[in-house]
């Protein structure tokens, strides 16, 4: 069994985690277009993960196998590779990040269930809903919060 650490994610890391977003979204967004899931790729591989501050988990051999990005109390992401689901890389980066806040929120895909089950086992509650993601396209969005 492989024990995993959590850092701030680096340059090297690109590749590994576009790949780990990649397997994730394959496992989990069965919902998108594959017009949108192209897009979408485009703009997290060539926008979002090279300006986005990443906490990374990694192995013993230091290698990537989830990642989370955040703006201040705000989850912007959390992803973790296919291959490595299951294992608690999840649930240890959420935990590392609330660590030091008493409120956290995030935004979940309404159409991705094992997201929203993994958030409201975690004492996440829904605060809203949007019909349209951020980009306006036809996949609603629930807002959630966590409250220590």
């Amino acid at each position: 069994m492989a024990t995993y650490i959590t850092r701030a994610s680096r340059v090297a890391d690109l590749q590994r985690n576009f790949e780990i977003w990649q397997t994730a979204v394959e496992a989990t967004h069965d919902f998108l277009s594959d017009e949108d899931r192209a897009a979408i790729a485009d703009l997290v591989r060539d926008k979002f993960l090279p300006n986005a501050e990443l906490t990374v988990a990694v192995d013993d051999s230091d290698i990537a196998h989830g990642f989370l990005a955040a703006t201040g109390d705000h989850i912007d992401a959390l992803f973790v590779h296919a291959d490595s689901r299951g294992t608690g890389i999840g649930s240890m980066l959420l935990e590392d990040f609330r660590a030091e806040r008493d409120n956290v929120t995030v935004d979940v895909n309404e159409q991705n269930p094992q997201a929203c089950k993994f958030y409201e086992s975690k004492g996440f509650k829904t605060t809203g809903r949007s019909s349209l993601d951020d980009a306006g396209r036809p996949y609603p969005i629930v807002n959630l919060r966590w409250k220590s």
